[in-house]
């Protein structure tokens, strides 16, 4: 059975990437900021898929805890670490604190992760981080995101070279159309609808099949995938 850590699992995308391998039969390990969150969460996946889930707590936001979050896992096959905080700030206003908070959570929570499990990925083993369309398409309020947001291309790059032959990938998704945050938020939803050149946003499926490539396709690595309707 191959063990998959989401990290950063407990809505939104990384849960509908833990319920797909719930299903597909993988041992998934999820994690969240607070342990009763995570084992809540990961009681509902397994009620919700009959499949072996399990939480941890694990705070991005602190690096320096990461390791000892992680002891009791045994191996790794996959990893896909999704997990951010959300911050709004502009050059104009800037909050330091904040920024750095997003940049430590995506930049040195991300490496953290990833160097404390690495010794215990299996030979196939492969890694996905979550980027975002704000590295191309910077708005009022995204300085600091798409600055990390560009960032993770560097860390996929240096990661798939010192991790091979474990494969190392990012996803980087524009508005999805039915996540938590977009859900009936039609201002921000048939905005990004119109820059699209097929008129369509991508759904929470969308992104998890796409996550399954680039986790499972065994030629798949050091790949930036942006999926986002192409931009008109």
């Amino acid at each position: 059975m191959s063990t998959i850590i989401v990290v950063g699992a407990t809505q939104g995308t990384g849960r509908e990437v833990a319920a797909a391998y719930a299903r597909r039969g993988s041992q998934v390990v999820i994690t969240g900021r607070s342990q009763e969150r995570a084992s809540a969460v990961a009681r509902e996946l397994v009620a919700a898929t009959d499949g072996a889930v399990t939480g941890l707590a694990l705070d991005l936001t602190r690096p320096a805890t990461i390791a000892a979050a992680l002891e009791s896992v045994q191996q790794v096959d996959r990893l896909v670490l999704v997990g951010m905080v959300r911050d709004s700030n502009s050059v104009r206003d800037y909050d330091v604190e904040a920024a750095t908070t997003l940049a430590t959570t995506k930049i040195v929570g991300y490496t953290a992760v990833t160097a404390s499990l690495a010794s215990r990925m299996s030979v196939g083993a492969s890694v996905l981080l979550f980027g975002g369309m704000a590295k191309d398409l910077p708005y009022p309020g995204s300085t600091t995101l798409t600055a990390v947001n560009s960032a993770l291309q560097g860390l996929v790059r240096t990661l798939s070279v010192e991790l091979a032959p474990v494969r190392v990938n990012s996803l980087h998704p524009w508005v999805i159309e039915d996540s938590p945050v977009c859900a009936g938020n039609e201002q921000i939803t048939e905005a990004a609808r119109k820059m699209t050149l097929t008129g369509h946003l991508a759904s929470m499926n969308d992104i998890v099949d796409a996550c399954v490539f680039l986790l499972e396709n065994p030629i798949a690595n050091g790949i930036d995938l942006k999926l986002n309707g192409g931009i008109a």
